[in-house]
């Protein structure tokens, strides 16, 4: 095996002082230079023959200067070495050089001098630097997920007390409306047993009338409240017990409130997968907007049918049509269209009716012209409904 070519030993000690991959320099004992390498002096751009006799501390930084007295120059004395000192020495063009430095002194016969070799920093004190800021980027994160998870525990708190103040207010509201309606019915149908002037029967019957509306005003209230403060609609579904008896009832009472004439057309062959209360409430209400916008000189017809496929509701009724603004908004809380002052209402039932539509996984469809206005709740049998099923449907915004 061929051996390398070797310089000559003075030759080779030459070249390895002056183009050393690091800086190398010899200081007197007042820490003046007396030689330097070619390395040292490209880094500092000053020749070899320029610096010898300057003070190394010269060329380094305010803060290198601070160091070298305070620190680098105790320690040589003390000690005799320092290793892997980290200093700035300042090229001629003002440049800053991160340096690391390891000296030795020696005061032997050869005379008080010091040795040291310097080497460039820079990419370590980049990557110490990359270091520091990913540590204070580290710890202000995870402030931030401290206050964060503070914040999140108060919330949850407040959400939970919320949400028992919600349940709270909801009974309380039910309650307080509930009873003394309940009241006024019960003392209605003892005067009815009675009583029995014509005049008297009249006002009694106005009575019945307005305690029917009452309640459904109520349950309107309630569910609206339930979706905006609670957890919305939820159905309670059945598909064994008939449907058709409740929605007679809902007809017989609305008959015998208003005196108005609702003709009936039941076909429910196939069992209806519903909650047969919110079906109920569902017609009801839209049996009120008829009795509300519909002529009173033309019936109003209730049709419902089920196949095996579809579950399908339908109220109609004569009168002025809805207007194309109107229909935009016709679901939405608190819309009440061009209802006449003496028959005002909230303006929820159109609302809470689509939302228990939409819980059934089923809509709602308007036709409105001069022959008619038709409402049509139609929903897939045998299929999964769509929306919220058992759970609650939101009733924050329109239907």
């Amino acid at each position: 095996m061929p051996q390398p070519r070797r310089l000559t030993v003075r030759n080779e000690g030459v070249d390895l002082f002056e183009h050393a991959p690091c800086g190398l320099a010899v200081l007197d004992a007042g820490g003046r230079f007396l030689t330097t390498n070619a390395t040292l002096s490209s880094w500092v751009g000053v020749g070899g023959e320029e610096l010898v006799g300057r003070r190394f501390q010269d060329l380094l930084s305010v803060a290198g200067r601070i160091l070298h007295e305070t620190h680098l120059a105790p320690l040589l004395l003390m000690r005799g070495s320092v290793e892997e000192m980290a200093v700035e020495l300042v090229a001629a063009g003002g440049e800053r050089l991160p340096v690391l430095l390891n000296a030795t002194r020696d005061a032997g016969t050869s005379g008080d001098v010091t040795r040291v070799a310097i080497f460039k920093a820079a990419e370590r004190r980049r990557y110490e630097r990359d270091l520091l800021n990913a540590k204070d980027q580290a710890r202000s994160l995870q402030s931030q997920l401290e206050e964060s998870n503070a914040a999140l525990a108060k919330r949850l708190k407040e959400e939970r007390d919320l949400g028992k103040l919600r349940e709270e207010f909801i009974a309380v509201l039910g309650h307080d409306l509930r009873n003394p309606l309940a009241s006024i019915q019960a003392g209605a149908k003892l005067l009815g047993r009675e009583v029995a002037s014509p005049k008297a029967v009249r006002v009694l019957a106005l009575m019945e009338g307005s305690v029917l509306r009452m309640s459904g005003l109520i349950d309107n209230v309630l569910d609206f409240a339930r979706g905006r403060l609670g957890g919305g609609i939820t159905l309670d579904r059945n598909a064994t017990e008939p449907l058709e008896p409740i929605l007679r009832q809902v007809v017989d009472e609305l008959r015998s409130g208003t005196g108005r004439d609702i003709a009936t057309e039941f076909d429910l062959a196939a069992p209806v997968n519903c909650d047969r209360a919110r079906i109920a409430q569902l017609v009801s209400n839209l049996l009120g907007n008829a009795l509300t916008h519909g002529a009173e000189n033309r019936p109003i017809v209730l049709t419902a049918r089920s196949t095996s496929e579809v579950f399908e509701v339908s109220v109609t009724n004569g009168g002025v049509p809805i207007s194309p603004g109107a229909m935009e908004r016709l679901f939405q809380p608190f819309f009440r269209g061009g209802t006449q002052p003496s028959k005002q209402g909230l303006g929820l039932g159109l609302h809470i009716a689509s939302q228990i539509a939409q819980a059934h996984g089923g809509r709602i469809e308007v036709q409105s012209s001069h022959a008619e206005t038709r409402f049509t709740f139609r929903i897939p049998l045998g299929t999964e409904a769509v929306g919220n099923g058992d759970g609650g449907t939101d009733l924050s915004g329109g239907g």
